[in-house]
């Protein structure tokens, strides 16, 4: 059994551990944060490059869109390269929030992660819970648990980091209009507030959650009973886990469009209003317009971009979509 002195120099280390990968996290999001803004501009449809006319892997004729790396190339050309991190600090914030916030929530609930062998608290991945000798009691204890503490985990994750993602969203999405409305934290915070109040924060925070969660409860879940009936090796579990993450995580990526076009939708910003958005009652009407459209999904693929749906008409001047060339059986 573990002495006190032990004990407190395992949770020193997991603490460090933890905010060593944070940090390393944080550093990862920040270089890759032009993509990032590449992918919320193709989110609320926003397209000033003209597609070229190109065929899909099999075959068929169809229009290709500029990928992410051509998108991100196109904002540097605008903005220049400090334009591309347009968004950014406010990100941040709301991840270093909630990154501090949600944990210390879980442990005030009492919903402490799971101990290792060695005594050490364990990652809330759910390969990191599941040892190789576990039984099948001991398994179960483990996940009920660790999923009992991530759901609470994310759950405060995202209501603490929704307000500094509205604005991080609202700051990015200003590239379509040029306007400066959102063009520091405080001027954001004001702006929100006198226009929507204090609900303004929490605007596309519904399918932001569902999303979150929908992933987390799936992924988890499948990985549990790969992990009880058919996968008894770490490593595998590692790589399974992964997998899982993944496709889930595509099955829910609508919402995640839904969530992002909702933060911009109803705003002062031209990316919200017509030509370049059409007004939405709520969460659900903009998921079931986008789906029916076929745009539901868009941003999904950054390298391989087909246009889903072809404008009836040339959009006027400053609208989303840059003209279409004409597209040709060759």
């Amino acid at each position: 059994m573990p002495t006190m002195l032990e004990r407190d120099d395992n949770e020193t280390e997991y603490e460090v551990n933890e905010w060593m990968r944070f940090g390393l996290r944080l550093g990862v999001s920040t270089a890759l944060h032009p993509f990032e803004y590449a992918k919320v501009l193709m989110q609320i449809g926003f397209e000033p490059i003209a597609p070229v006319p190109g065929r899909t892997l099999f075959g068929n004729p169809t229009m290709i869109l500029p990928n992410v790396f051509q998108y991100a190339a196109y904002i540097k050309q605008v903005d220049g390269f400090a334009g591309c991190f347009r968004g950014l600090s406010a990100k941040i914030l709301g991840n270093l929030l909630s990154a501090h916030y949600s944990e210390r929530i879980a442990d005030e609930l009492g919903l402490e992660a799971c101990e290792g062998k060695r005594g050490k608290k364990k990652d809330d991945r759910v390969e990191s819970e599941l040892d190789d000798d576990d039984d099948g009691v001991a398994l179960d204890d483990k996940f009920k648990k660790q999923l009992k503490r991530n759901l609470v985990v994310h759950t405060a994750g995202v209501i603490i980091s929704q307000p500094f993602h509205v604005i991080s969203i609202r700051m990015m999405a200003q590239f379509v209009g040029r306007e400066r409305i959102y063009s520091g934290l405080w001027q954001s915070i004001r702006e929100i507030w006198t226009q929507d109040g204090v609900f303004g924060f929490f605007t596309g925070f519904v399918p932001r959650l569902l999303c979150d969660l929908g992933c987390l409860v799936i992924s988890s879940s499948a990985t549990y009973l790969a992990s009880k009936y058919l996968i008894r090796e770490a490593e595998g579990r590692v790589y399974f886990s992964s997998i899982s993450q993944f496709v889930v995580s595509s099955m829910f990526y609508p919402y995640h469009v839904v969530s992002t076009c909702m933060i911009v939708n109803g705003s002062r910003l031209r990316a919200g209003s017509l030509p370049n958005m059409e007004p939405y009652r709520d969460w659900r009407d903009c998921y079931a317009k986008l789906r029916a459209t076929g745009n539901h999904k868009r941003g999904n693929s950054l390298f391989f971009r087909y246009s889903a749906s072809r404008p009836t008409k040339m959009s006027p001047a400053g609208a989303g979509f840059a003209p279409y060339p004409e597209l040709k059986k060759f």
